[in-house]
């Protein structure tokens, strides 16, 4: 992980403009101005807390990178109050689905681009180590994903019953939010399986190399 002052890490600095530019571009176009800023409030607080914390532990590029692809896909969905989302209108076709289904890519989304940077921050925050850190991204995931459900349901209560469905999106869905946390979760464990793959295959590969370059330095030796 990067340890450089925020002034000197340019790719974060890049990633960070671009979401801007697309926030300010989907907020001026959004169907609703209102819900699109009360959909995109906990996204915002998540981005708060990682720029409190940047200082005392900075992620990886690769941490930014899909949290940044995370957000953007958040963002798309918040601008067309998801159930309208031109993706999901062509998924929708595709598939043969009676709803939109662009709410649950985005939250496999979440599932998949947001575990690896739940692990590192495990890794390196708590040192956990061995099976634990392809484990506790899924379960925090999970929890995560349970934690939005229910604010959002709180949310849906202050409003009308018609507000309600559009706010938080089930679409005739009586299991909407258990669907939800279910794609998240799938999520995750592709993106853990994806990385354990990566890890063992870089050891492996280490594994030939080390004894290689020691031949190489013992005949130099001699």
């Amino acid at each position: 992980a990067t340890a450089l002052p925020f002034g000197q890490n340019r790719l974060l600095q890049r990633v960070c403009l671009v979401l801007g530019l697309w926030t300010v571009y989907a907020a001026t176009h959004a169907t609703q101005a209102f819900d699109f800023w009360l959909e995109s409030a906990l996204a915002w607080v998540f981005v708060g807390v990682l720029t409190f914390t940047y200082r005392r532990l900075a992620l990886s590029d690769v941490s930014y990178l899909l949290l940044g692809g995370f957000l953007a896909l958040h963002v798309w969905g918040a601008q067309h109050k998801y159930a309208s989302v031109p993706l999901g209108v062509w998924m929708q076709q595709v598939l043969g689905d009676p709803r939109n289904p662009y709410d649950r890519f985005v939250h496999f989304a979440y599932g998949l681009l947001a575990a690896y940077p739940m692990q590192e921050w495990f890794m390196r925050s708590m040192n956990v180590r061995n099976g634990f850190r392809y484990f506790l991204p899924i379960q925090f995931t999970l929890a995560c994903s349970a934690v939005y459900e229910i604010l959002e349901s709180w949310v849906a209560r202050v409003l009308s019953p018609q507000q309600m469905q559009e706010f938080v999106g089930m679409q005739g869905d009586v299991w909407d939010a258990q669907n939800d946390m279910l794609v998240a979760a799938v999520g995750a464990c592709v993106a853990m399986g994806i990385t354990a793959a990566v890890r063992g295959l870089r050891a492996r590969q280490g594994a030939v190399i080390q004894p290689q370059f020691a031949e190489i330095s013992g005949k130099r030796l001699r």
